[in-house]
This record gives C-alpha cells, sequence and structure tokens, in this order.
C-alpha cells in the first residue's frame, strides 16, 4: 500500500487563475497551476532548454488537452500527465494535487496516474 505523504505550498488564493507558480517542494521544483478553479501540478523543469520555466508558459486548451507551453522553445506539456504533445518519447512528472482547509498540497511520492 502506498501512502501518499502530501506537502502544502501555498494558500489556494495565492494562485491567480491560469497563471502557474513555482514551488520548492521536498527540494524539486514543482510548478503549480490553477485553471478552471482546478489545480495542477508538473514539474518545474522543461527537458527542452533544460531550465526550470514551466510554471512562467502559458496555459491553454490544445486539441482539447490542458496543456501549458514552455516560454522557451513553446512545445506544450499536459497538465494532467505531463506528456509532450510534440514529442510522445518526452515528458515531465504530473504530481497529484488537493485542496485542504483553503491550503494547495502536491503527493511528490505519487504521480497522478497512481493517484487515481
Amino acid at each position: 500500500m502506498n501512502i501518499m505523504e502530501w506537502i502544502t505550498v501555498c494558500r489556494s488564493d495565492d494562485i491567480v487563475e491560469s497563471l502557474g507558480v513555482g514551488a520548492l517542494v521536498a527540494g524539486r521544483q514543482v510548478a503549480v497551476f490553477k485553471v478552471e478553479g482546478k489545480f495542477y501540478a508538473i514539474d518545474n523543469f522543461d527537458p527542452f532548454s533544460r531550465a526550470n520555466v514551466l510554471s512562467r508558459g502559458l496555459v491553454g486548451d490544445l486539441k482539447g488537452e490542458l496543456v501549458v507551453a514552455s516560454p522557451i522553445y513553446k512545445q506544450h506539456f499536459s497538465l494532467k500527465t505531463g506528456h509532450c504533445l510534440e514529442d510522445e518519447s518526452v515528458s515531465v512528472t504530473a504530481y497529484a494535487v488537493r485542496v485542504q482547509g483553503g491550503l494547495v498540497q502536491v503527493a511528490l511520492n505519487s504521480s497522478v496516474e497512481q493517484a487515481a
């Protein structure tokens, strides 16, 4: 049995709708987004530019998939799965996110697929 360890990142109202924020969570850089009131978390590290910039990317819908576009080379990463839409061999980790008592919490020890 895998027990998730939830780490508080910030208050839910600290994150502006459709904008990302970078957070250092247990030594790992994570990009947290709020889109239509729902929260998502993926690695902040862009594997193409090799920089921690995904939290600064533009959020949108691409072919029915909720994505963030890297601000450097513009690859699109799914906010739900972390997969790159332009190169299926590349992905970043997508983390389980919850809001408890108005606090946004991320579980680094469990990917979204494990939490579902």
